[in-house]
């Protein structure tokens, strides 16, 4: 587990352990909306600046090799939004997980990703929303095994996993000349 992410997970633990019960001021589903909010505000404005005849990008020199396209890392990342999300809400997922988890293979153009990507991170806001002091340690199957893991974990994984993926998309837009749109601030 990468540093940053031990320090984000802890920093999330020791607020949430501070407040009581889900204290009027900061409730444990707004901690972790705003951290996915804060991801979804550079990752879909990544997507939409890629020029659409540039989603099938991907590098394949050296260890870039057979490595997801743009197109690819965008839905892949909708793709375990709504898995994780589906989990922690308890419901069914609501989308086909596709192959490698790249999400439906009727996904084809940069409108039919970018909205798949939209409608993900709208469904894990609704998640978020779900999450209380109360059920954060509670235990619910993992979307990816017939485990129980906790609901902080997967709410965790939500941010971690997509800036993870938005990082690979900002190298594919910087090698394609496009500067990230978080970057022009």
């Amino acid at each position: 587990m990468s540093r940053s992410l031990c320090v984000f997970f802890l920093a999330i633990l020791f607020s949430v352990t501070a407040m009581p019960a889900d204290s009027p001021g900061a409730p444990v589903s707004k901690l972790f909306d705003q951290q996915l909010a804060g991801v979804e505000s550079e990752i879909v404005p990544l997507a939409e600046a890629m020029p659409a005849e540039k989603f099938d990008f991907a590098p394949t020199h050296g260890e870039f090799k057979g490595v997801r396209t743009f197109g690819q890392q965008a839905s892949h990342v909708a793709a375990v939004l709504y898995a994780v999300s589906a989990s922690v809400l308890g419901e069914k997922n609501p989308t086909d997980m596709g192959a490698s988890e790249n999400g439906p293979a009727s996904l084809k153009t940069k409108a039919e990703i970018v909205k798949y990507l939209r409608d993900a991170f709208a469904y894990a806001h609704k998640a978020m929303d779900t999450l209380t002091a109360q059920n954060l340690t509670g235990t619910v199957k993992s979307p990816f095994g017939n485990n129980q893991v906790p609901r902080a974990s997967l709410a965790v994984l939500t941010v971690s996993h997509t800036f993870d993926h938005y990082g690979q998309m900002v190298v594919y837009a910087r090698m394609n000349g496009i500067i990230p749109p978080a970057s022009r601030r």
